[in-house]
């Protein structure tokens, strides 16, 4: 891919998934420093801040981009904020791409934290009628495991999924997190262990959604030119596409309900959903296909979401997911690893740093630094994400 069409990342950084009840700004100041370490760059030298905004934290969340450069200290350096839900970290590391490959800055920094309040995410910023996130709590009392376990259901009747399946998602993710010091929970699990938990929204249970954290990402971004004269070298982890797509209409084809908070449809003639196109136009811009990929990192607020992923994605057919799953190929020494981090199972939702924790996780795999859970000859990976309102993500990282 020519120098013009991607971006170097010379440092990725993060603070521990938990719940800490201290400031979001905190994360993100630790994120960014060990990010900034990694790279060998001062933060004097950064010319653009990316923040992705973070809506339960007041207006410095909403402000994200300048309330980090505030806290790293005044340079002059130009920000902006973004938010886009679960995919804020994608649209910040976009807005900083974009930045660079048009030549208005060499060095980026990109950032997103997140406090996050006990239980369930509940809406803010008063009564939006319009909004089916909202509806959906107030008229149907669904919050989010609701929808998931919808999702599920789906998986269950269409392809033929099991509970078991779900299951053994969960066990695959928690023996990867195992060895990720950033991941909030570092258990093993069983099959036994995760169908005896409690049940939540059947059939998903209490071991196979994700739990709402406190936690912080942040990337260093650079131009090629900038890269090789800061590395000496011509062996650099870059970012070859980033897709931030949105569903198409007119709502012919529902994939869920449209008070999911993460409702789609796909257009009234042939082609991809909305998940689908989320990869594809990632994989287009990058000049590659699903082939090409040797790790992925995916948004598993269920265990049963991710098997959705690995065939959004292209990572198999339709309805192969429980295949590729029960032959191993999705864990660490199989065909294609899916979320060696641990992915949120392990982790968590910390929103607007999810997204840019997936990059981080994919730069240390491609470079090979994932000490416990290395994925063995990674050189290019993908990440998928979504959130509200029709925010699809994905980043292809190589090397």
């Amino acid at each position: 891919m020519p120098d013009d069409k991607r971006v170097a990342v010379l440092g990725a950084g993060m603070h521990p998934w938990g719940k800490w009840g201290r400031n979001f700004v905190e994360y993100g100041l630790a994120a960014a420093g060990d990010a900034l370490s990694d790279a060998g760059v001062a933060w004097t030298d950064v010319q653009y801040v990316s923040g992705a905004d973070t809506i339960r934290n007041g207006y410095p969340g909403f402000i994200a981009g300048a309330t980090f450069a505030q806290a790293l200290g005044w340079t002059g350096a130009r920000v902006s904020s973004s938010y886009a839900a679960c995919a804020s970290g994608a649209q910040a590391v976009s807005n900083a791409r974009a930045q660079i490959l048009a030549g208005l800055c060499d060095v980026a920094l990109v950032v997103g934290a997140d406090t996050t309040p006990k239980g369930f995410f509940t809406p803010v910023g008063g009564d939006r009628k319009d909004d089916p996130d909202w509806l959906r709590f107030h008229l149907l009392g669904a919050t989010n495991p609701t929808y998931f376990a919808l999702y599920a259901r789906r998986r269950m009747e269409l392809f033929g999924a099991t509970e078991t399946d779900f299951a053994a998602v969960k066990v695959k993710n928690a023996r990867h997190g195992l060895e990720n010091p950033y991941a909030r929970y570092r258990k093993e699990v069983t099959i036994d262990e995760v169908l005896s938990s409690p049940m939540v929204a059947d059939p998903l249970r209490l071991l196979e959604i994700c739990a709402t954290s406190d936690g912080g990402a942040a990337l260093v971004l650079s131009s090629m030119e900038f890269a090789r004269r800061h590395a000496g070298s011509d062996k650099l982890v870059t970012i070859d596409a980033v897709s931030t797509v949105t569903p198409r209409y007119p709502q012919t084809v529902i994939e869920m309900p449209n008070f999911s908070t993460d409702s789609a449809a796909s257009t009234s003639t042939p082609g991809p959903t909305f998940k689908q196109s989320v990869a594809l136009a990632a994989y287009e811009e990058a000049g590659i296909g699903p082939e090409d990929i040797n790790v992925a990192e995916v948004y598993d607020l269920s265990s049963a979401l991710e098997l959705d992923w690995y065939e959004d994605i292209g990572l198999c057919k339709e309805g192969e997911a429980e295949r590729m799953l029960r032959d191993g190929d999705t864990t660490i020494g199989g065909r294609i690893p899916v979320n060696p981090s641990g992915g949120l199972s392990c982790f968590g939702e910390a929103i607007p740093a999810q997204a840019i924790a997936q990059v981080c996780e994919l730069v240390w795999q491609v470079r090979g630094q994932a000490e416990g859970r290395q994925v063995e000859g990674a050189r290019v990976g993908i990440t998928a994400n979504q959130g509200l309102f029709g925010h699809g993500s994905s980043i292809i990282v190589a090397s």
